[in-house]
């Protein structure tokens, strides 16, 4: 009998979407604005402070549940931005990025055959974390323009079976940011199902338009049953860094940091370090601020990119993703327009289809990543100028066919 190269929990889960458009920007000299992450460096003062470490010889384990310098600035950071007090020693547990930060919370709080509520489209680790950890995914759909969701729909999910729902906000790939009123219908259905909410909150200081961050933990009746997780990766643009986050009351806590300590022990101690130095800088100056503005000079060079191209964006207060409507040009679905874009047009973009449950239910949109230097925005704004006069009948065939 032939030996099974894998698990069936990894049936279905082939390379990740991400991988696969940035294989083809590089086979076709495309310009990349397909996966999340900044072309540009992070800041310097960071950087420094992660070379000090190296040469302090901070480089050993750290404890498992993270420095405590780090904690402390991360629980003092959360109270100082939404006035609820966190204690670094029993509700702070440093992760290795947000992403781990979600597996060891699933695999700590989810048994096999518990339902996890999840908004389509998310982020495409949600449902591989919750098949690893025996869980199975329940989708509700948010839906464009505005991508609201329909609450008798939110409240039909809920069930005997329901453990726990995932929220991400400011949201990837959408945008869009969770008004108080959605949160507190979300925090009302917890409470009456008794269920907990994981939160994923790395987006918390790239905001627009005057919209506001509002973690679900803060409201009434929640503290007890939330997990926050968030991230230095996207604030302080070192996503190769990993340094993240879990804060949840003491029970919660405990539970995470017992799976943790056997995915990943310990993050690179050195990082801690220098991420402890970061927010610690950011709570004492302009830091925050001047982010939003900067990637609010992106947002709107490629908000004009795209409409000038025949691409209409859709809403966008949080983030550094737009997601352009691709429904007039004639393409079957989101796959097809990324890979024309890619292959003819030379800028790469994400289907979202990527991130349903059912992918035949998204619509024609791609989205775009605005974390990129001016010019790179330039570069691709050149390229997306000729889609209106490529849109032929032979090029969308084409397009379909590859």
């Amino acid at each position: 009998m032939a030996m099974v190269p894998g698990a069936r929990r990894l049936e279905g889960l082939g390379v990740t979407i991400f991988s696969e458009m940035t294989r083809l920007a590089i086979a076709h000299g495309a310009i990349n604005l397909g996966q999340g992450f900044p072309d540009f460096p992070g800041p310097d003062f960071v950087k420094e402070a992660a070379v000090a470490a190296i040469r302090a010889d901070l480089n050993q384990y750290a404890p498992s549940h993270g420095l405590p310098r780090l904690r402390q600035v991360i629980a003092r950071s959360f109270e100082q931005s939404y006035g609820h007090p966190v204690d670094p020693e029993g509700e702070v547990t440093v992760t290795t990025g947000a992403t781990e930060g979600l597996h060891a919370a699933l695999l700590a709080l989810v048994d096999p055959g518990d339902e996890v509520i999840v908004f389509e489209p998310f982020y495409d680790a949600y449902l591989a974390q919750i098949r690893f950890a025996g869980g199975v995914p329940r989708p509700v759909t948010l839906w464009p323009p505005d991508w609201r969701f329909d609450p008798d729909e939110l409240a039909g999910a809920f069930g005997p079976r329901t453990r726990a729902v995932i929220v991400n906000t400011p949201h990837n790939p959408t945008g869009k940011a969770f008004t108080r009123d959605e949160l507190a219908l979300i925090a009302a259905l917890c409470q009456e199902h008794d269920v907990l909410a994981i939160t994923d909150e790395v987006y918390d200081r790239i905001l627009y338009d005057g919209a506001v961050h509002i973690p679900l933990a803060t409201l009434p009746g929640m503290w007890e049953r939330t997990i926050t997780l968030n991230s230095t990766g996207k604030t302080f643009s070192m996503t190769g860094w990993k340094i993240g986050w879990a804060i949840a009351p003491p029970p919660l806590t405990q539970a995470i940091r017992t799976a943790h300590q056997f995915i990943t022990f310990a993050t690179a101690t050195p990082f801690q370090e220098a991420m402890a130095v970061a927010l610690e800088h950011a709570a004492e100056s302009g830091y925050y601020a001047e982010l939003a503005a900067a990637y609010s000079e992106r947002r709107e060079a490629l908000r004009r990119a795209l409409e000038l191209a025949g691409l209409p964006v859709l809403p966008c207060l949080g983030s550094y993703f737009l997601l352009a409507d691709a429904s007039g040009l004639g393409f079957p679905d989101d796959v097809s327009l990324c890979r024309y874009l890619v292959t003819e047009v030379g800028v790469a973009a994400i289907p979202p289809s990527a991130f349903y449950a059912d992918p035949a239910r998204a619509p024609v949109l791609a989205r775009f990543c605005f974390a990129k230097r001016l010019e790179t925005i330039q570069a691709a704004a050149e390229r997306l100028a000729r889609l209106p006069d490529m849109n032929t009948p032979a090029k969308l065939a084409h397009a379909a066919q590859r």
